[in-house]
């Protein structure tokens, strides 16, 4: 099994994954519908259980949503205190989100995903 603290081991992919789940910092958010595979989420717990990959990825998902604003598929408010994101109409046209690569159309389903758990979504986060 994966120990983090073990700065000599270096460890399969799955040893990781299995380490994050049992954990919690990994959960299963849905099933890719091309493949089948598993679609899986960090939760906060990811800070705390490997710090570096949390860092690695907030900037992954910072260099993402910057793409997708670019784009258009989002809008991001630079001047609130904690910059807020909302969805573009773009970003829920089906052939437009086709047009993304695999990963950026992954990161619109994960908003959509974040933001469908909020009430009243649709009226709180399109414009």
């Amino acid at each position: 099994m994966f120990n983090p603290d073990d700065k000599n081991m270096i460890p399969k992919d799955q040893e990781i994954m299995d380490y994050l789940i049992l954990n919690g910092g990994l959960e299963i958010v849905g099933v890719d519908s091309s493949n089948g595979s598993f679609l899986y989420s960090f939760t906060t717990k990811i800070k705390e259980l490997m710090p570096d990959l949390y860092i690695e990825h907030i900037n992954t998902i910072n260099q993402d949503m910057l793409s997708l604003w670019e784009k258009g598929y989002i809008n991001i408010n630079f001047l609130a205190d904690d910059p807020v994101i909302t969805l573009s109409k773009k970003s829920l046209i089906d052939l437009e989100v086709a047009k993304l690569s695999k990963d950026e159309q992954w990161s619109v389903m994960e908003l959509k995903r974040l933001m469908f758990k909020k009430e009243n979504w649709y009226n709180q986060y399109i414009t």
